[in-house]
């Protein structure tokens, strides 16, 4: 897969290029709230998620420098995630857009999707 460099309109296309789809902010929520997680922990705190969209997604956010992959030598092979510092700092410039949906769901009444398992 070729990384993703533009051109762009402006910082916004820019920013959503990286997060586009539904599955790369929750998965930048799960390890923002729960740290270093194994690819069962993601799966099971996204229900919903196929094992191949997630594969798929967690690959473009390493290539974007988002996530971190780290295989451990072992039998079975363990690999775990977690935010690189650029992961984190977008999920900060997120946060507000993350409070103006909490506002929304609360003004329409939607309901909110029960936490996975951790």
């Amino acid at each position: 897969m070729a990384a993703r460099r533009g051109p762009y309109f402006c910082g916004i296309d820019a920013a959503m290029d990286v997060v586009s789809g539904k599955w790369k902010s929750l998965v930048l929520w799960e390890l923002h709230h729960h740290g270093v997680r194994r690819f069962a922990q993601l799966r099971r705190g996204l229900p919903g998620v196929s094992e191949k969209v997630l594969v798929q997604q967690l690959r473009e956010m390493e290539e974007d420098g988002l996530v971190r992959r780290e295989v451990f030598p072992e039998v079975p092979p363990r690999v775990e995630y977690s935010l690189t510092e650029h992961g984190v700092s977008l999920n900060e410039a997120l946060s507000a857009l993350g409070a103006w949906g909490t506002e929304r769901m609360r003004r329409i009444g939607a309901e909110k999707v029960p936490s996975g398992a951790s």
